[in-house]
């Protein structure tokens, strides 16, 4: 029990820093976009004073006149030192200039006198969206200076995405190259478990079976009780055999997929709590069809489905086991219980290394089980339905 306690709060301490680095990575990135909200929008408040003051300085130029004996050198600098903000001069119904238009500055095309009035126009109303014109007055009329921000301002706006989406891009790459690294060790981690667990199973076994012909030699030994202990001895040496093919490359061989079920139901039924009832159904097209599988491994899949459920029914209910064709001609193994179900906050959890409901085991099972299924077999598995205090519906999917 401690050691599962201490192998399940791995993961759950791995789930914990998660969240923490997901909620330091908001906090930054909330930090990072308020930054340069702020920086943008001090920015812009400093070109709209900017542009009031190249509005006042066009507005007193007009007044003045330029035939006025007045030293207008600070205007011309303050009128010349835009170089960034796009504005459109008009006076009255007139456009009386422009500065910094992009596409009006692109040498590479020549506009018409319409063509270049209709895209001043298009202009001014993008810009009255964006800011509100400056008015001025002069002698006889009123004028307008409509502005937009600078190019400058606009990508400071954009860029903390920018910079946002390069870092979950970058992490995201991270991340992959992480959890493809610690999914290889724990392949390795498997592999040598499971081949020292069959090279540890080989030499009891065989002790085993010597004993059993030593009593078998006996007179007075009865022959049933033989046969039954050669039968749990077979079933270690099946055991030995999965682990050992869990370790390694599996071999695969089309197996009748109705024999192979009814073989393993027949076996776990005379060892398993008499207080549970069997219902086996096979709707199989073909009863005889034939599935390219690993048969032990497979049969260790069943076995261990069959067993959660009655360890779920603590040994007292109902278990219903159905092979049947999906429209691709697939095997569809179901094993229902009627247990007490998994709670919905525990079914993402289910196949997860470590986890179990059970005072006793490492929770492992399913997470083998899986894997044999889908990494072994290109099948699937997964919980079809359950119900908390109704049950559980585990569903295997294997290809032809």
């Amino acid at each position: 029990m401690a050691k599962n306690r201490v192998f399940f709060n791995i993961y759950e301490q791995l789930s914990g820093i998660r969240i923490i680095a997901i909620a330091i990575l908001l906090v930054l990135g909330g930090g990072v976009l308020y930054y340069f909200n702020q920086l943008a929008q001090s920015l812009d408040e400093r070109e709209a004073k900017y542009a009031t003051l190249y509005a006042e300085s066009i507005s007193f130029l007009f007044e003045k006149g330029l035939d006025s004996n007045c030293d207008y050198t600070y205007v011309q600098e303050v009128l010349e030192a835009n170089e960034s903000i796009p504005t459109i001069l008009v006076l009255g119904d007139d456009i009386m200039g422009y500065e910094n238009i992009p596409e009006l500055e692109d040498s590479t095309h020549k506009y018409t006198a319409d063509e270049q009035e209709n895209l001043l126009l298009l202009k001014i109303k993008e810009m009255r969206q964006e800011h509100e014109p400056i008015q001025f007055s002069t002698l006889d009329e009123t004028g307008y200076v409509y502005y937009s921000s600078s190019l400058i301002v606009k990508q400071l706006r954009y860029f903390p995405y920018v910079l946002i989406a390069a870092f979950l891009i970058f992490g995201s790459l991270a991340f992959i190259a992480y959890s493809s690294s610690r999914r290889a060790e724990e392949n390795r981690v498997w592999v040598g478990l499971a081949k020292e667990t069959a090279h540890q199973l080989g030499t009891p076994i065989s002790a085993l079976m010597a004993w059993v012909e030593v009593l078998k030699s006996e007179p007075d030994f009865d022959e049933s009780i033989g046969e039954e202990m050669t039968k749990d001895i077979s079933r270690l040496e099946t055991i030995t055999t999965r682990f050992s093919n869990i370790g390694s490359v599996p071999q695969m061989k089309e197996q009748p997929i109705t024999e192979l079920v009814e073989t393993t139901l027949k076996y776990l039924e005379k060892r398993i709590s008499r207080k549970v009832d069997w219902f086996y159904e096979n709707n199989l097209e073909n009863r005889d069809q034939v599935v390219n599988i690993n048969r032990p491994l497979i049969e260790w899949v069943i076995e261990n489905l069959c067993k959660n459920a009655v360890d779920a029914m603590a040994g007292i209910g109902e278990l219903h086991i159905s092979v049947t064709n999906d429209n691709r001609n697939r095997v569809i193994i179901d094993i229902r219980d009627t247990g007490k179900g998994i709670a919905k906050g525990n079914l993402r959890r289910v196949f997860k290394p470590g986890f179990s409901t059970k005072k006793r085991g490492w929770g492992l099972g399913l997470t083998l089980a899986k894997r044999i299924v889908e990494i072994y077999h290109d099948g699937s598995l997964f919980v079809k339905e359950t119900e908390v205090g109704t049950g559980t519906t585990f569903r295997m999917i294997l290809s032809k």
